[in-house]
């Protein structure tokens, strides 16, 4: 994740960097380079550590987006193979609710 790196006028930089590699979907990589702090001051450790926190959070909500995309075109992708119509409709919301969790659907 955060790994050192230095740069042509000796300031030290830390990255924080996320790849993604799928063998059917696009990949993708973020990067984002957070100046390490100039001192252990904890002005300065905590200035950090702010930055560091609002980049992982970025960097979460653009993971999150780029995983929704592929998500998609695997779900359109499937039903391509499938022969599936558009009559087949997916509750989105329900879906959303029930994330992660075995789902048996009761018969009227």
């Amino acid at each position: 994740m955060a790994a050192p790196e230095s740069t042509e006028a000796s300031q030290k930089f830390q990255v924080l960097s996320a790849t993604y590699q799928s063998p059917t979907n696009e990949s993708f990589r973020h990067t984002a380079k957070l100046p390490a702090p100039p001192s252990t001051k904890t002005t300065d450790r905590t200035s950090y550590l702010a930055s560091l926190r609002k980049a992982t959070a970025e960097l979460q909500e653009i993971i999150n987006k780029e995983l929704t995309s592929r998500m998609e075109e695997d779900k359109a992708r499937e039903a391509a193979a499938s022969g599936a119509t558009k009559a087949k409709v997916v509750d989105e919301a329900k879906e959303e609710d029930n994330y992660g969790e075995e789902v048996v659907e009761e018969e009227d």
